[in-house]
């Protein structure tokens, strides 16, 4: 394989195995942050050993995203130092922001609320684990908007050899910026809410820690149907936003070769790329339209079209994304995010009985549900970054363009190699540590006794 191939790929892998952990960290440090707010305020003590529990999972896996996220920043210098050559002036600043305001804030007040309890004040502490849910959330704004630049790009100007930065208050107020940064850190919240609810769930089967997992549930629960009610409106809102800005994606989101008016919905399609049209398809009249426009009617613009568009703006050239891709990996956001809006329903309607413990049938499915959200999240930045092909940034830059010139593919190759075998070490040892203590359950937090260990009593963070 060439070097573009394989510098694509492991640009790939790395960051789909960074995006296991970043979403469920937005989410779980809100959790626990709200967990800890009701301990101060009510002076329940369940609620505490909620906040240390939770806390002691999300401290593992915040620490896994740390390392996973370093090596993608230097892969930009590595594989792709053509494109860090033409838009570092711009896509670095966001990214040094990051690393220098947003993660030093988050990783600071993480310490303090790790060691501080009964050290300092129950506020001061509840303040250090808000500072780092607010931190973990606006590291997301900061690399989000190196990205939309990506997908938008603004505030810029080109001299001969790259692009140059004019105005930075423009490239943070990019309206892709703030489509996209409510989606993603809502779908974090959503990754948190199904993890607390699924190994309530697992807990409450069990008959164990009753109280204790039956406030997680109930937590859970309101914040996870809050969260992804919002994602699917946002999204929504996204797509439309999309159809005037990348109406390419959206046109091979939905397997809409020809220019339409109304618009179908292709539900389920057999897509032949190479002949430009879908061999079989079961399509619902007008459905595209009214997610472009909330009506029956307006054209949306097909892959055809838009092919030719591109060619007269930006000379020869194939410029459709690889369209099989895009339409299933949007499905599959879509699919899974229907199912969590039905399970965070009646997960509520439990809640509101007073003993989710009694539908054991439905508690046995939600452990599973974990998967959901993570299934969203992977499918949903497929969709995102291979709908922009054969673009690195949108209009300006093409992927072919960008890679290194003087790497191998050998080099490539090798490091590819080694990236995927520690990243999959690093992704089973994760997921050890929090099947490990999360079946452990609040055992342990301040008062109780590791039961593998009789009268010995377990810190914390042991």
């Amino acid at each position: 394989m060439s070097e573009l191939i394989l510098a694509r790929w492991q640009f790939g892998l790395t960051s789909a195995y960074h995006f296991l952990f970043v979403p469920l960290t937005l989410g779980l440090s809100m959790l626990v942050a709200i967990m800890e707010t009701i301990y101060v305020k009510s002076g329940n003590e369940t609620y505490k050993k909620m906040a240390q529990f939770w806390g002691k999972l999300f401290v593992i896996n915040f620490s896994m995203g740390v390392v996973t996220g370093i090596v993608m920043v230097f892969q930009f210098g590595m594989n792709w130092s053509e494109y860090s050559r033409f838009v570092g002036d711009i896509f670095g600043v966001p990214l040094a922001i990051e690393a220098l305001l947003a993660f030093f804030l988050e990783s600071t007040f993480l310490g303090i609320w790790i060691f501080g309890w009964e050290k300092v004040s129950k506020k001061v502490h509840l303040l250090s684990i808000w500072l780092v849910a607010i931190a973990s959330n606006l590291s997301s704004l900061w690399i989000l908007t190196a990205n939309s630049f990506m997908q938008n790009p603004v505030a810029y100007t080109l001299t001969e050899t790259r692009a140059e930065m004019t105005n930075f208050f423009e490239l943070l107020t990019n309206p892709y910026v703030w489509h996209q940064f409510p989606h993603v850190v809502l779908a974090g919240f959503t990754t948190g809410a199904f993890f607390v609810l699924g190994i309530s769930a697992y807990h409450l089967l069990k008959k164990k820690d009753l109280e204790f997992f039956r406030n997680s549930f109930k937590v859970g629960a309101v914040f996870g149907l809050i969260s992804v009610l919002l994602v699917a409106g946002i999204g929504h809102k996204q797509g439309q936003f999309l159809i005037e800005t990348q109406p390419m994606k959206m046109a091979a989101a939905e397997a809409l070769w020809e220019t339409a008016d109304p618009a179908p919905f292709a539900v389920v399609a057999v897509i032949d790329q190479e002949n430009q049209e879908n061999k079989w398809e079961i399509a619902l009249p007008g459905v595209t339209s009214f997610l472009a426009y909330n009506k029956f009617a307006g054209e949306v613009k097909g892959l055809k079209d838009l092919q030719l568009e591109q060619e007269a703006m930006y000379g020869p050239g194939y410029y459709l994304p690889p369209v099989k891709t895009v339409y299933w990996s949007f499905r599959f956001m879509v699919g899974a995010g229907s199912l969590m809006v039905l399970l965070a329903l009646f997960a509520l309607v439990r809640v509101r009985s007073g003993k989710p413990e009694a539908a054991t049938g439905f508690l046995k499915i939600l452990p599973w549900a974990i998967v959901l959200p993570y299934i969203a999240n992977i499918s949903g930045w497929i969709m995102t970054e291979m709908g922009r092909q054969p673009w690195i940034v949108y209009g300006l830059q093409k992927v072919e363009q960008a890679v290194s010139p003087n790497v191998s593919a050998g080099a490539v190759l090798t490091t590819l190699i080694g990236f995927t075998l520690v990243y999959g070490l690093l992704a089973i040892a994760d997921g050890y540590l929090l099947v490990k203590y999360a079946k452990l359950g609040p055992v342990g937090i301040d008062i109780d006794q590791d039961p593998a260990v009789p009268g010995e009593e377990v810190s914390l963070w042991t």
